[in-house]
């Protein structure tokens, strides 16, 4: 196939997978039919159990706990203070450690919650509706496709996965048992980023050329640390932490938290990155990039960390836009006018989570031999969203009532999750890739495919 000819199937590809998806939004498949099945009733009570009740499983866990529709049945922790929910029992070192970062652990739950060390063993319930996947990204793809397995509805955190190919069996897992899934991309159940989508797609602030965010957190000189390897702390299955992951020593600063800074079980890409690559893909309709390029590195953290302190991403897309992302963990101060997300149009520049308000356009000045009017007016918009962690709850238990798609299904996770791998393959392989969304491989670089998975250790499977 020549190389236009190659273009054009892409682009043809990326333009019907966002029809698709658009669709999918509305809750209609790809010809317009309702996606309605066996409905529940609408005061009908969802038993919920939460694999991974750390940090950001407590979280979740508080927001579940603020819907009154729902009973914790179980609860899977592979650490046994999480498991207790008992903060005094929690080692000193990790109090030390992680600071805020261990929860505080003071819900109140009923005297029937089972618990488990074993997530397994909270699958076999046949009278649990839900489970709640909170546990490191390396864990995400076997527990989600073990609990569409077991009947149960899904919702999984970001990133949805830590390689290309466990999405889209996981994608494939969902289907095949007809199963509600929503992934942790919160900004979806966004009143105020929908809005932006509509400002953006009808075309308010122009052709946009550019997105851009930047997540920002100055962690010099000292980073996550370096710690020597020991011992794992008392109640703490290392072994069944590690899972597919190979064997190693345990090290104070992995578990329970900072695993986010090692690229076997995480990386701030994923952890960050993914988010935002959400919101600009989204916001622009499209569904993935067809070249990505990084550049990075430990410039400046002298820690254990195995991802850089470092890294700027440029994603190209099918619709003629840069999305660039940046991780600086070496500096600090904001790296935009204001807000979160920057969308630079031809006719203005919209600005999102600006102080004050939910979003802000702002009209651009005209440059070399243009006329000087400005062509759109200057706009600011209320704040009308709340937690968004908990609307985007609410969102998926109405979805496991009523069988529809959630705002967040297993195809747009995967979707955004793709660019976070992409962006550490690029890295990684030091090379400038180019991207089949539709065999979703690497089309200019064979090495570089061999980076879409990777080895399970035993005895643990995909699918």
């Amino acid at each position: 196939m020549n190389k236009n000819k190659q273009k054009t199937t892409r682009r043809r590809f990326l333009k019907n997978s966002t029809i698709a998806a658009a669709s999918v939004t509305l809750g209609l498949n790809t010809i317009g039919t309702p996606l309605i099945r066996s409905a529940r009733g609408a005061n009908e009570r969802i038993r919920v159990g939460f694999i991974g009740v750390g940090n950001r499983g407590t979280q979740l866990l508080t927001g579940f706990l603020k819907q009154n529709d729902i009973e914790v049945a179980a609860l899977c922790d592979v650490y046994e203070p999480y498991l207790a929910r008992d903060y005094s029992k929690v080692d000193k070192k990790l109090l030390n450690s992680l600071g805020s970062r261990v929860p505080k652990m003071t819900e109140k739950l009923g005297n029937n919650v089972a618990r488990y060390k074993d997530f397994r063993r909270l699958l076999d319930h046949k009278d649990i509706d839900a489970v709640v996947i909170a546990t490191p990204d390396h864990w995400h793809a076997i527990q989600t496709i073990m609990a569409c397995q077991a009947g149960k509805d899904v919702y999984v955190e970001k990133p949805l996965s830590i390689t290309v190919l466990e999405g889209r069996k996981m994608v494939e897992a969902a289907k095949r048992h007809n199963r509600v899934i929503q992934v942790g991309l919160h900004r979806r159940s966004s009143k105020s980023y929908m809005q932006i989508a509509e400002h953006i797609q009808a075309g308010k602030i122009g052709k946009v050329t550019v997105a851009r965010a930047y997540r920002i957190s100055n962690m010099h000189p000292n980073g996550i640390g370096r710690f020597p390897d020991t011992a794992p702390p008392k109640g703490l299955d290392w072994d069944m932490w590690l899972g597919p992951r190979p064997k190693r020593p345990y090290k104070d600063n992995i578990a329970l938290y900072k695993f986010r800074w090692w690229r076997s079980y995480s990386s701030q890409m994923a952890n960050w990155g993914v988010h935002y690559c959400d919101a600009m893909r989204w916001m622009l309709a499209e569904q993935a990039p067809v070249s990505i390029s990084a550049h990075g590195g430990r410039f400046a953290l002298d820690d254990d960390r195995t991802i850089p302190d470092t890294m700027e991403i440029i994603f190209e897309m099918a619709c003629g836009t840069l999305l660039i992302f940046g991780q600086y963990e070496a500096s600090g101060g904001p790296a935009l006018i204001e807000g979160e997300v920057e969308f630079r149009g031809t006719l203005g520049n919209l600005y999102t989570g600006t102080s004050g308000s939910a979003y802000k356009i702002v009209p651009s000045k005209a440059g070399q031999f243009q006329e000087t009017n400005s062509k759109i007016q200057p706009l600011e918009s209320k704040r009308i969203d709340g937690d968004l962690t908990v609307q985007h709850i609410r969102n998926f238990l109405d979805c496991v009532k009523t069988r529809r798609r959630t705002n967040c299904d297993m195809e747009t996770g995967h979707r955004s999750t793709t660019f976070a791998h992409l962006a550490n393959i690029a890295l990684a392989t030091k090379s400038r890739i180019e991207w089949d969304p539709k065999k979703e491989r690497i089309i200019n670089n064979r090495r570089a495919n061999k980076l879409l998975h990777y080895t399970y250790r035993k005895p643990w499977k995909l699918g």
